[in-house]
């Protein structure tokens, strides 16, 4: 399905030159074979990770929590800059655990209604139950618009975050700088315990565990009250 008609306008995905340049101008045989292919692998990556959330717990993480709809609006509000309060977030945002959360649905609906579509004949009931072979084939190809969306939105949300942002999601960990504040003509010698508990502090349970980059240095700011950790 490379196009859909919508009160009488015709919608094109994919142009002429996207088949040609995949040396599959209208193959349908061959993409039909690299779909199903790729689909498995989805299905075992899916099942891979709900079984993840499910043993460790983690499914917790990305539970929507009670005011889950209006606080996910004050997200996007204030992403969008129309907002200058920033929702207080306890791991994961309102908006992150409805995303997370609907991504996981969305699989199961779109291993469903593939074997409905791919497999009518053998999960005939399945394929009922989907409205049909027509409805279960538009369910699937709204899912796949969805998980576009929802790729895109994501890469775009990990660019504005930085490097950094990107960093701890494949490598588990984020580099951080401590910043304390303290009264002015205090002794500014950071104590070794002091150091100790900074470095614990990095340690959180709301998101990936936090390194320090080194060990700790205290600089002062010129006519400041502040104290850097650099």
């Amino acid at each position: 399905v490379h196009e859909i008609r919508l009160f009488g306008f015709v919608i094109h995905f994919f142009p002429k030159g996207f088949f040609e340049a995949l040396n599959v101008p209208f193959r349908l045989a061959t993409g039909l074979q690299y779909h199903l292919t790729f689909s498995w692998l989805f299905t075992l990556n899916g099942l891979l990770y709900v079984s993840y959330l499910a043993v460790s717990g983690k499914w917790r993480d990305i539970a929507p929590r009670r005011g889950a709809v209006r606080d996910s609006l004050y997200v996007v509000l204030h992403d969008l800059h129309l907002r200058k309060t920033k929702p207080e977030t306890y791991g994961y945002n309102a908006a992150q655990r409805i995303a997370y959360s609907a991504i996981v649905i969305m699989g199961v609906l779109a291993v469903l209604t593939g074997l409905a579509i791919a497999k009518s004949a053998r999960f005939g009931i399945l394929t009922a139950a989907f409205g049909g072979y027509r409805t279960a084939k538009l369910i699937h190809f709204t899912l796949a618009l969805g998980f576009v969306a929802f790729f895109s939105v994501h890469v775009l949300q990990v660019v504005l975050a930085g490097w950094n942002s990107f960093r701890s999601m494949i490598m588990g960990s984020e580099k951080v700088k401590r910043v304390i504040r303290i009264d002015p003509g205090v002794d500014t010698h950071l104590e070794p315990d002091l150091a100790a508990d900074l470095e614990a502090d990095l340690d959180t349970d709301s998101g990936p565990d936090l390194e320090p980059e080194r060990e700790p240095d205290v600089v002062r700011e010129p006519h400041s009250d502040t104290e850097v950790l650099r």
